[in-house]
């Protein structure tokens, strides 16, 4: 992604629908507002010129990325109803219905398992936008740790996604710039959390050799605002209208970086305010991961108004994704019973720290202590963990000593594994 300075020539606008083509003037970037009961519609396009120098360019290059583009002009959907078949219907509610059960489940597992999965989620959804990091260094990142540029992208996406949670329930433009600023505040404070008022395109060099273009800078806000209006319906099967939801946000691009994130978050909050889960975030991102070419087809098929391709491949994603995630739940467990078993007699303190080994794959002595364990227990069960093997100790961080789960960083890395190695595909 290559974001450029807001240059706006002359703008021509055309939009596609079944029956043909119309066009619309340059000072109207929204479209009008279909009929529910019309077919999902196709994308539309502007037309606007670039004319931007670029000193490091050649002279050939600089022809070659000047002249007219096409760009992004998106249906509204506030009002829209998904023509979707039977059988793509049935695949969802049995995702969703297999969502519902392990979130209900998880509340009697004996481990804070959410915190695990929005890790694990982070980290996949990361992953398609090639960032990669082992567990362990996603974990010291957390804690203030900066030797890893990824690492630090990842565990700020984390931190995105429980953004995204906490706000399920009042999902507005304002909440969605919110999660993009915690995604984005370290890296571009200038722009994070803020609707982009350039042009943004994935390929080549400007919009005129891109790929795909996004929306015009001003048509952003009311295309959000638009989109939020469709994910406060209830009306629609959760499931579809994530992956909806999902597909409308990346065809908009709102931000200048980190919008496949942020849309990727807007899922687990979407999912959330629905009431499919409650307790955890299914980890969706990493069922994407195993084949991103389909992925990234199904958000092509939507731009052509093709609806069912991206909701089967959330469908898909979901029921991968639980799989993985049981087998996790089954790790975190294993090591909630050997920290238990470090020692003779079971305690309150020892509980409460065999259930941070279960869902922190790193600590600080000040995360103990703000659990209620007192600083001479803390201390006298760190070197209990030590000797035995469950911890490891870190080096300081801002200060502050570190610990480590190697079992559970282990276990996330174990996950990421059987999510897939990424299939090169657009970002």
């Amino acid at each position: 992604m290559i974001p450029n300075r807001l240059l706006i020539g002359k703008i021509r606008i055309h939009w596609s629908h079944q029956g043909g083509e119309m066009d619309q003037q340059a000072d109207n970037h929204a479209p009008t507002p279909a009929d529910p009961a019309a077919v999902w519609p196709a994308l539309g396009h502007g037309e606007a010129d670039w004319d931007r120098p670029d000193s490091a360019a050649s002279r050939r290059q600089r022809l070659a990325n000047r002249g007219t583009f096409r760009y992004a002009v998106v249906p509204h959907i506030s009002a829209l109803v998904p023509p979707v078949s039977p059988d793509v219907v049935a695949d969802a509610d049995e995702a969703v219905a297999r969502m519902e059960a392990f979130d209900k489940e998880s509340a009697g597992w004996g481990v804070p398992f959410s915190s695990v999965l929005l890790r694990s989620e982070s980290a996949a959804s990361s992953q398609i936008e090639h960032l990669t990091a082992n567990a362990r260094r996603i974990a010291l990142a957390a804690l203030g740790d900066s030797s890893r540029p990824d690492a630090t992208m990842i565990a700020r996406n984390t931190a995105a996604l429980r953004a995204a949670v906490d706000l399920a329930d009042r999902i507005s433009a304002n909440t969605i710039r919110a999660m993009h600023e915690r995604l984005d505040g370290g890296d571009d404070p200038d722009n994070a959390g803020q609707f982009r008022r350039e042009w943004v395109w994935i390929g080549g060099q400007s919009p005129v050799a891109a790929a795909y273009v996004g929306v015009h800078p001003d048509a952003v806000e009311s295309d959000i605002v638009d989109l939020v209006g469709f994910i406060r319906r209830d009306d629609i099967q959760p499931l579809v209208q994530a992956a909806i939801a999902h597909a409308q946000f990346e065809t908009i691009h709102p931000f200048t970086d980190g919008n496949g994130r942020t849309g990727r978050a807007l899922v687990s909050a979407i999912l959330r305010r629905r009431g499919v889960t409650r307790h955890l975030s299914v980890p969706i991102s990493s069922g994407l991961l195993a084949d991103t070419d389909a992925y990234f087809a199904a958000l092509t098929a939507y731009r052509q108004g093709e609806i069912e391709p991206i909701i089967e491949r959330f469908s898909y994603a979901t029921r991968r994704a639980l799989d993985n995630a049981a087998v996790l739940r089954d790790d975190a467990q294993a090591l909630r019973e050997a920290a238990i078993g470090s020692a003779q007699r079971r305690t309150v303190n020892l509980l409460i720290f065999a259930e941070l080994c279960a869902s922190e794959p790193a600590f600080t002595a000040q995360m103990v202590t703000d659990r209620g364990v007192s600083p001479s227990s803390a201390y006298r069960i760190l070197d209990r963990l030590v000797a035995v093997g469950v911890i490891r100790q870190e080096k300081p961080i801002n200060g502050a000593t570190v610990w480590t789960v190697p079992g559970l960083t282990e276990a996330l890395d174990r996950f990421a594994a059987r999510a897939g190695r990424r299939i090169v595909g657009r970002p």
